[in-house]
């Protein structure tokens, strides 16, 4: 007894510093999720549109989407756990979000300025990316990433 109570207390504290360490890493994750939504969010209710992106600054929006969805991904891919993690309601949920994402994507590729195409490239594969995630990880369908982020929105309550 006297050897097991020393190592029961180390193996709870163990524990108890591992769960803590957890949700201090989960959270930022959590957070940047939010975060993306807000943002596409933002750009939807601003009425954004291909045709308002034909310029360096419309460039520079659809990199940093990219650059946002990409971190995301990443989040997904190692806390893989914050998949069911409930987003919240509409303007905070990804689910609900990213299809304007990928909308904007596909209208800013056929732009005018090499710039905006260039970006629109560059957020497509982002967004080409997270749906790889997601699907393998959690949806296993197999479709297209139009398809992938749908079934997202789906499993999370968005339709």
């Amino acid at each position: 007894m006297r050897v097991v109570a020393p190592l029961e207390a180390l193996v709870g504290f163990a524990l108890l510093t591992a769960t803590v360490s957890w949700v201090l890493g989960i959270y930022p994750a959590l957070a940047r999720r939010r975060t993306l939504a807000l943002r596409i969010c933002h750009l939807r209710r601003a009425g954004l549109m291909a045709r308002q992106l034909e310029s360096d600054a419309g460039a520079a929006v659809l990199d940093g989407l990219a650059c946002d969805i990409t971190r995301v991904c990443v989040d997904f891919a190692q806390y893989p756990e914050s998949y069911y993690f409930h987003d919240g309601p509409g303007d905070t949920s990804l689910a609900r979000t990213i299809g304007f994402a990928a909308d904007l994507a596909e209208q800013a590729r056929r732009a005018e300025h090499a710039g905006v195409r260039l970006a629109a490239s560059v957020l497509a594969a982002a967004l080409d990316d997270l749906a790889a995630v997601l699907d393998d990880r959690f949806l296993h369908t197999r479709g297209t990433a139009q398809q992938i982020l749908a079934a997202y929105a789906h499993d999370h309550g968005s339709r």
